[in-house]
């Protein structure tokens, strides 16, 4: 059992000796000292866990030394007791950093509770959190083999998702057993959309809300009740990461928290197309030609966007004044902040954020990005710490102040892959990692999901023997050629195109300013 080391602090420390025997018995080592000079001489020596100092001593006054002792000692936890209620020294003392402040006289408990509180939370947190996801784990375990549905498999990622952010919090070791777990239920996940996809996309009536129904689902009708509507799209934005993003802006939006899911392949010209056409890829490939970029072409295959959204208010006949404004920098987002009064003049103003999607490539590209950005947890603090520190964050707080809704959401998340499988193509073969197109694709079937009717899927279809093949879990594609260099370099790398909850099952939040 560890041994927690205190000083108290107090002129009047022979009054006190009841509360020392009390949390001796308890476990804590106790030294006391009846000066704030004494104080700073022991604190010079020695390192401890946590001071108890009083705020009203002769000679050096508790603010004095606490500031003093934050000098030697910043890391340690200072709690102020004292007889005065002033508010005046209880501000200075806050100002100052303090970790708790009681108000004399103090019981025993009262004492024992602040300890707690700022020496053993991270374990007693640890212990409470990895008690709970253990009981949990059976529970969670039959909800996966018994979800059958989409809105089930919302509910078990989003359950995922709430014990991995609670664990990553803590030194758990249960986050390999909570891995274990998520492996699994990506593997029945995707077992789930090899069984329903093809019927979504033969009956639309009978699908869940995806890439191509977020307007008409979503928008339109905020539109039709009048509401000026500010659509935000986060490139590669996943749910864990809007759960980060949530604690940045709670306190200033009313939050509508929803999920919906992603077209395959998860990625930027299938799925954000879809999104601001209402069409999928293969209608708007046959429908708007010149706005539809091949696989093996050069082009960008994000460049026709706002194009597409004005075809898609087009077919519904809708008279919506809109903007389209694209976000890949710092200055860029500045620049959007400063015109979002004259904006409000559009019903409808759509803004597209490339941040993560550039995070994601450049952690696989770059060693430096990959140490910052180790595992999810740290995918996930830099993040929030671009919402922080950028001007996006800015926007957000601007947006909260304005008469608005802000639609926010994404085209997919991503995975970080683990496994590859081989697969053979030509040289027309697309570069994707998650999914493969082809004409002479050789693969193994019982590790794919594939579509050799690209048409019944909603695909454009290059060829009359096109196969599109995705990855499942987190399994990526390798070449056999330079197999082991290939694996080498793309192993633990945030991919996208394949099936998975963390592609597929993306946010979709609307959110009011509290301040309208």
């Amino acid at each position: 059992m560890t041994t927690y080391k205190l000083l108290w602090v107090d002129d009047e420390i022979e009054l006190l000796k009841a509360h020392i025997l009390f949390l001796e018995k308890k476990g804590y080592q106790v030294e006391t000292v009846t000066n704030g000079y004494d104080a700073l001489d022991r604190c010079a020596e020695e390192a401890f866990d946590l001071i108890l100092l009083d705020e009203n001593m002769p000679g050096l006054s508790g603010l004095e030394t606490l500031t003093r002792v934050k000098e030697l000692l910043p890391a340690t936890p200072v709690v102020m007791v004292t007889k005065s209620e002033e508010e005046h020294i209880m501000e200075q003392a806050i100002g100052a950093k303090i970790a708790d402040y009681l108000i004399k006289p103090v019981n025993p408990t009262q004492i024992l509770l602040t300890l707690k509180k700022n020496i053993q939370q991270k374990e007693i947190v640890t212990e409470h959190t990895q008690s709970n996801y253990q009981q949990d784990f059976a529970r969670l375990g039959m909800q996966i083999n018994d979800a059958s549905s989409i809105e089930e498999w919302k509910e078990v990622y989003k359950k995922l998702t709430y014990w991995e952010l609670q664990l990553s919090e803590t030194e758990s070791g249960m986050q390999e057993m909570l891995s274990m777990q998520r492996r699994e239920a990506n593997a029945e996940f995707a077992k789930f959309i090899r069984k329903n996809y093809m019927r979504w996309m033969e009956k639309p009536e009978e699908r869940p809300v995806m890439s191509p129904d977020i307007f008409k689902h979503t928008i339109f009708p905020l539109l039709d009740k009048g509401e000026k509507v500010f659509l935000i799209v986060i490139d590669n934005f996943r749910y864990d990461q809007w759960r980060v993003l949530l604690n940045e802006i709670a306190d200033t939006f009313t939050v509508e928290e929803n999920l919906y899911c992603s077209i395959l392949p998860t990625a930027t010209q299938y799925a954000r197309n879809a999104i601001f056409s209402g069409l999928m890829p293969n209608n708007i490939a046959k429908m708007f030609p010149e706005l539809w970029v091949d696989e093996d072409s050069e082009e960008g295959k994000n460049l026709n966007e706002e194009p597409l959204v004005r075809t898609q208010l087009g077919r519904y006949r809708r008279k919506n004044t809109f903007s389209y404004h694209k976000i890949n920098h710092s200055n860029a987002a500045e620049k959007f902040v400063s015109q979002i009064p004259q904006l409000q003049k559009n019903d409808l103003n759509v803004v597209v954020i490339n941040f993560i999607d550039m995070l994601s490539h450049a952690r696989t590209e770059s060693l430096m990005v990959r140490e910052l950005a180790s595992n999810e947890a740290a995918y996930r603090s830099i993040t929030q710490s671009w919402l922080r520190h950028s001007a996006v964050s800015d926007l957000f707080r601007s947006l909260a102040a304005h008469d608005c809704t802000v639609v926010l959401t994404t085209d997919h998340g991503s995975i970080r892959c683990y496994n590859p499988i081989k697969v053979i193509g030509d040289r027309n073969t697309n570069t994707n990692l998650r999914y493969k197109l082809g004409k002479n694709l050789s693969y193994n079937q019982k590790e794919v999901f594939e579509i050799k009717e690209p048409v019944r899927a909603g695909l454009p279809s290059p060829n009359l023997s096109t196969t599109y093949i995705f990855a499942t879990q987190d399994d990526f594609f390798a070449y056999p050629n330079n197999y082991s260099y290939y694996v080498q370099y793309y192993k633990d790398t945030f991919q996208h195109g394949g099936i998975s909850m963390e592609e597929m099952l993306v946010p979709l939040i609307t959110l009011k300013g509290r301040k309208r």
